[in-house]
């Protein structure tokens, strides 16, 4: 692939640097308007991981054949915001330690860095993990989580924003994503994109035409980014 010197770097939250219940929120708040043992992770993956709550509801209603889809998403939706309100109440979530690694890497290599979770719970989760001192809120120069745009991902539109106020050009932000759909976005904005596939599905990410696909973060070579080259330290 062409040089690129990575000068930011912009990161989904949700499956990428937190193990978030969203999954499971959505599987139960399936019961009612479909089976929820059809709604795997395979599914999850493909149809409602990475997009904004309403565009994730109606996908998965639709593709699942639920008749009158986008008015059932809007109940759905709101059943599955109380299961998510209560679960990170309760801190079930975690947060992946490779992440956290990686980002303290790209801050030393000088790095910008973002935080761009189509996600409205983000912020929630991120204030409760602890980071040198803070929170992994501080870890970020710039936070993007949760905000409307006019189109969620796959559209551009969030990273773009995210590269606006990072004052860095997207042909040097590489975005990190665990979802098809953010790997789709990230190139709709002309960035360079890293994929982790956390739940064995490499092959989704690789159809999405990932630069790098990775099952942990701690493959990430932060020298390679900033030389101008995406990949990984066994490369």
């Amino acid at each position: 692939m062409p040089t690129r010197p990575i000068r930011a770097a912009i990161f989904d939250i949700d499956g990428v640097v937190a193990a978030t219940p969203h999954e499971q929120a959505w599987r139960q708040a399936l019961a009612g308007y479909a089976d929820p043992a059809r709604f795997t992770t395979a599914f999850y993956q493909q149809y409602v991981a990475g997009k904004p709550r309403m565009d994730g509801a109606r996908a998965a209603l639709r593709e699942l054949g639920v008749p009158d889809a986008d008015r059932a998403a809007v109940s759905y939706a709101e059943n599955k915001q109380a299961l998510i309100d209560h679960l990170i109440a309760a801190r079930r979530f975690d947060v992946f330690p490779d992440a956290v690694r990686l980002l303290q890497a790209m801050r030393a290599s000088g790095l910008r860095i973002a935080a761009a979770s189509s996600s409205k719970n983000a912020n929630a989760m991120l204030a409760l993990i602890p980071f040198n001192g803070g929170s992994l809120l501080d870890a970020f120069d710039k936070n993007l989580c949760g905000r409307d745009f006019a189109h969620g991902k796959p559209a551009p539109d969030i990273f773009l924003s995210a590269a606006e106020e990072l004052g860095v050009p997207p042909v040097n932000d590489v975005v990190i994503e665990d979802a098809p759909s953010g790997i789709a976005a990230a190139r709709a904005a002309g960035m360079g994109s890293i994929g982790v596939a956390r739940l064995g599905d490499e092959h989704l990410l690789h159809e999405a035409h990932a630069d790098l696909v990775v099952t942990s973060l701690d493959q990430v070579s932060v020298d390679a980014l900033v030389a101008g080259q995406i990949e990984s330290r066994s490369s």
